[in-house]
């Protein structure tokens, strides 16, 4: 269990190569909103490569364990949003509040549902490959 907490770190990394991604290329040339879109949906994909290829070497070993390690990288993953943006960025709860607003175009909800339940997903395609 400790390897796949491990693993949490490797995302976090994922992650803010993805937001540097954005912030220096396609996020210069388009809307703040379709540059957050565009990045939950590129965050969702590295984010999933980076798993696979982690839990070749480490597989998960019952679903349960699955959603253990979904539910403990979703809690990390929103402190961590929350603590960074805005005791170390110094941005407002309100900003750091928005990008969850669904119904303002905003998907960083949907990488969130992600991180929960990617390790089940994962856990699932292995499972019934063999």
């Amino acid at each position: 269990m400790m390897r796949h907490i491990l693993y949490w770190f490797v995302l976090m990394i994922v992650g803010i190569l993805n937001g540097i991604l954005r912030g220096t290329t396609y996020g210069t040339v388009m809307t703040d909103l379709t540059a957050h879109q565009l990045s939950t949906i590129t965050g969702i994909a590295l984010t999933g490569l980076a798993v696979w290829f982690l839990w070749k070497r480490c597989p998960l070993e019952s679903a349960r364990q699955a959603w253990i390690v979904g539910a403990v990288w979703f809690l990390l993953t929103v402190l961590f949003e929350f603590g960074f943006g805005h005791f170390i960025m110094g941005h407002p709860w309100s900003l750091l509040f928005a990008d969850y607003n669904i119904l303002e175009g905003r998907l960083w909800s949907l990488f969130l549902m992600w991180i929960l339940i990617m390790p089940f997903v994962f856990f699932q395609l292995v499972r019934s490959a063999e």
